[in-house]
């Protein structure tokens, strides 16, 4: 973390550089917990660029607080995520291959692809917060504290909307709701 606390600060004083490795090395992140949430590549491809020049222009006013960047970069994320839901009143569906690696073999590449989709769908099917949760544990690779600090929420309460999440998803699965399991 004080590599990180370091590369800050240094992006604080205007080096493009160290801003440039802060963005390599989250870009993933947010993006895939962008594109679960919204399921439309190209708008989740807007939307994590329009993340990172707002966290550039809001550098100077940031303070680290101990917690990864990561966490504030989520928290950038979870509110332009908010934004787009609100103005749009139609979610679009779109392919969810960008959330596994490429495969080298079609037909696994084929199986994946359903498989991811029969999860979104599955998703889509859990509470706001639950979906919330499960995207910035799962998508945004964040702990179970820095989820909290993104939703301003607890730890407990979110161990317990990630729990609720996991016991419904296992269940909807068990009961055969939506064809073979994952």
């Amino acid at each position: 973390m004080q590599r990180e606390k370091e590369l800050v600060r240094r992006a604080q004083q205007g080096d493009r550089e160290a801003f440039a490795v802060l963005y390599e090395e989250h870009f993933e992140g947010i993006y895939r917990y962008i594109f679960v949430r919204i399921r439309d590549q190209a708008e989740a491809e807007d939307l994590t660029q329009q993340v990172f020049l707002a966290a550039l222009e809001a550098l100077p006013s940031y303070r680290w607080r101990g917690v990864p960047f990561s966490s504030w970069l989520f928290r950038i994320a979870h509110n332009r995520v908010v934004d787009y839901m609100r103005k749009t009143t139609k979610f679009r569906s779109s392919p969810t291959a960008d959330l596994a690696p490429a495969e080298s073999d079609p037909a696994a590449a084929v199986e994946r692809e359903m498989e991811l989709a029969q999860l979104a769908e599955l998703l889509e099917e859990l509470t706001p917060l639950q979906q919330e949760v499960v995207s910035l544990r799962f998508s945004g690779g964040l702990s179970t504290a820095e989820v909290a600090k993104v939703m301003g929420k607890s730890e407990g309460a979110i161990k317990a909307l990630q729990h609720s999440a996991l016991v419904a998803l296992r269940k909807k699965l068990e009961a055969g709701e939506h064809g073979k399991e994952i």
